[in-house]
């Protein structure tokens, strides 16, 4: 059994409806159940307007005890589905690009990646700077030939945004303001909302990569904020 617990977001696929449990399969092979209360808020009038045999769902891990893993549907917010579709869909992509190129030898090839690290996609992007990692599960003559098709690769990027406030009682204040926002470079950019709000924007390869980049630029922002005696804060950092 995958090393699941409270609070995981999961990809499953809705196997069978018996009364009120819906019987799904979680990506990592295990069993599931969602019972009615946790398909939709509300009442439920027809349980499969939500769930039907065969659909792929994102739940959330309520409780694992023992074999036994009870999941809701209802619980999982509009961005945990969009990252952890994105993460589906990278996935789905790397293992077509091992396909085009190992042909019959892919998938277990795929399983020797996933004993080095469970996100084919994430190795793969690891080894576009690294061909010798890609080599110690295939031939160099396949590795390059992976390495070059992931190099020529546009990736799609996400963005992560949040608002934060930040303002000075200090004859200089705007001034200041404006030196500590001009830090924000690269792929991160800060926008004007209203009076002391600002959001700043950052865009990376994926959600985890970008929470984990707004996150340091934030700290970054409120350790220069304190220094000049700024007032800073932010409602979601």
């Amino acid at each position: 059994m995958a090393n699941l617990k409270e609070s995981d977001i999961v990809l499953c696929t809705v196997e069978r409806i018996d009364g009120t449990t819906v019987f799904v399969k979680i990506e990592t092979g295990e069993q599931g159940t969602i019972i009615t209360s946790e398909i939709a808020p509300g009442r439920i009038r027809n349980i499969r307007d939500y769930v039907s045999p065969g659909r792929r769902i994102v739940c959330k891990v309520l409780k694992v005890d023992g074999i036994n893993i009870y999941l809701s549907l209802r619980r999982v917010t509009p961005k945990e589905k969009k990252e952890v579709l994105e993460r589906h869909e990278k996935e789905r992509n790397s293992k077509g690009i091992l396909k085009s190129v190992l042909g019959p030898e892919a998938e277990k090839t795929a399983e020797k990646i996933k004993e080095i690290n469970p996100s084919i996609s994430e190795f793969l992007n690891n080894c576009k700077t690294n061909v010798q990692e890609l080599e110690k599960v295939m031939s160099k003559e396949h590795a390059e030939r992976i390495c070059k098709i992931l190099q020529e690769k546009k990736e799609k990027q996400v963005e992560e945004k949040r608002v934060f406030s930040l303002s000075s009682k200090k004859p200089e204040g705007i001034k200041l303001t404006k030196e500590l926002l001009s830090s924000c470079k690269g792929n991160c950019s800060i926008s004007y909302v209203a009076a002391g709000k600002f959001t700043i924007r950052i865009k990376a390869q994926d959600f985890k990569k970008a929470n984990h980049e707004i996150s340091n630029s934030l700290l970054e922002i409120e350790k220069k904020a304190k220094e000049n005696k700024m007032d800073f804060s932010c409602d979601k950092c």
